[in-house]
C-alpha cells in the first residue's frame, strides 16, 4: 500500500470521525434519511469488490510458501491444464472465505474481474472441475496429508510469535452433528438425534482457535473415535511447534481409558476429560478429602461496565388462558 493511498484512507476516516463526533443537536424539522436521488457511477478504472480481505489473505499464503507445500505433497492430477493442485485447494478455500456455501458459489469468484485481478489470476476453477478434483481423493490418507500440509505452514507461522506464546498448547476435542439435505451423499448415516448426515470431529488449539485435524465420520459414529490417534498427532505438532507443555480437554466422550496412562507417563501432557457419574466414579469422587477438589468459579466473559438493567416484567407469563 503506497503513501497516497494512505493518506485517503486517513482523510475518510477523518471525515467520518467528524460526522459521528458528539453534538448538542436542536430540535430537527426533517428527518435525517432525507436523499430523493442516488446516483450510481461506474468508473472506468477502479473497481470494487465485496471481499476486500482476500488480496491479505492470499499475500500471507504467498509468503508462507503454501501453494508451494501443496503441489509437492499432494500429487492427485497428472497434468495441469491449466490448474495445479494448490490452485483447486486455493479456489475451495476462498470460496469459503468469501461467504460461499457450496461449490457452486466459485461461479461467483471466476466471474468478477476484481477478484481475478486481486488473486493475479487469469481464471479459477469452475464448479464441475473442482468438483472433479475433490473426487480424486480416493483415501483417507491423501486427505490427512493435505491437512498434514497445512500444519507444516502452520508451523512457519508459529516460528514468528513470542516465547510465552509456546508455554501450553491446550488441545480441544469435540465432535459435532453435520445434517444433510443430499440423498445421495457417500459416508451419511442416521446420528443418534434421527438426522442423516455426518459426525465430524475436530482438534483445535484453543490459544489461537486454529483447527489442527478434521476428520470426516459417518452420522452413526461415537463421538470419541479416532479421537486418540489424532490427538497423538496434535500433541507430535505441538511439540514439534516448541511448546513446552501441553493440555488436553473434552467432555466425557473423549475420556480415553486405555491411553490415560501413556499422556500421564510422558511428563509434558495434562488433561481435563469429564467423566460419566456411574456408581463406581461416584464412589471415587465421594471418598476424597475435601482438600483435594474445589468448586470450580467460572469468571464472566467480560467485565459490566454499567449498572445492571432492572429485569423487565414478564407480561406473557402473568397473563392466564
Amino acid at each position: 500500500m503506497n503513501t497516497t493511498t494512505h493518506q485517503k484512507l486517513a482523510r475518510r476516516k477523518r471525515r467520518i470521525e467528524k460526522r459521528l463526533a458528539r453534538r448538542h443537536w436542536k430540535d430537527r424539522l426533517r428527518p435525517m434519511l432525507r436523499a430523493k436521488n442516488v446516483r450510481y457511477e461506474l468508473a472506468g478504472r477502479d473497481r470494487a469488490v465485496a471481499c476486500g480481505g482476500i488480496g491479505a489473505i492470499h499475500l500471507l499464503v504467498q509468503h508462507l510458501g503454501l501453494p508451494q507445500l501443496i503441489d509437492q505433497n499432494l500429487h492427485l492430477l497428472k497434468k495441469h491444464l491449466p490448474y495445479h493442485e494448490s490452485d483447486h485447494v486455493l479456489a475451495l478455500a476462498y470460496n469459503v472465505l468469501a461467504d460461499g456455501h457450496c461449490i457452486e458459489d466459485l461461479e461467483r469468484l471466476r466471474t468478477n474481474e476484481a477478484v481475478l485481478d486481486a488473486l493475479g489470476a487469469q481464471r479459477i476453477p469452475d464448479p464441475t472441475t473442482a468438483g472433479d478434483f475433490c473426487r480424486r481423493f480416493e483415501n483417507d490418507q491423501q486427505i490427512l496429508l493435505l491437512m498434514e500440509t497445512f500444519n507444516e505452514a502452520r508451523l512457519r507461522v508459529w516460528k514468528q510469535q513470542d516465547a510465552s506464546f509456546f508455554e501450553q498448547a491446550i488441545l480441544d476435542a469435540d465432535g459435532t452433528i453435520a445434517p444433510t439435505f443430499g440423498q445421495c451423499k457417500e459416508g451419511m448415516n442416521i446420528s443418534y438425534d434421527g438426522q442423516w448426515g455426518y459426525h465430524p470431529l475436530l482438534i483445535s488449539l484453543a490459544n489461537t482457535k486454529e483447527p489442527l485435524y478434521l476428520v470426516n465420520r459417518s452420522g452413526n459414529r461415537p463421538s470419541h473415535e479416532q479421537a486418540d490417534d489424532y490427538l497423538d498427532r496434535s500433541v507430535v505438532l505441538c511439540r514439534r511447534g516448541g511448546f513446552r507443555r501441553i493440555l488436553m480437554r473434552g467432555d466425557t466422550d473423549f475420556m480415553q481409558t486405555w491411553k490415560l496412562d501413556e499422556w500421564d507417563d510422558a511428563g509434558d501432557i495434562t488433561f481435563i476429560f469429564g467423566a460419566d457419574a456411574r456408581k463406581p466414579m461416584i464412589g471415587r469422587a465421594e471418598a476424597l478429602p475435601a482438600s483435594a477438589w474445589r468448586r470450580l468459579e467460572r469468571p464472566a466473559k467480560y467485565p459490566i461496565q454499567t449498572q445492571p438493567r432492572t429485569k423487565p416484567k414478564n407480561v406473557k407469563g402473568g397473563r392466564r388462558a
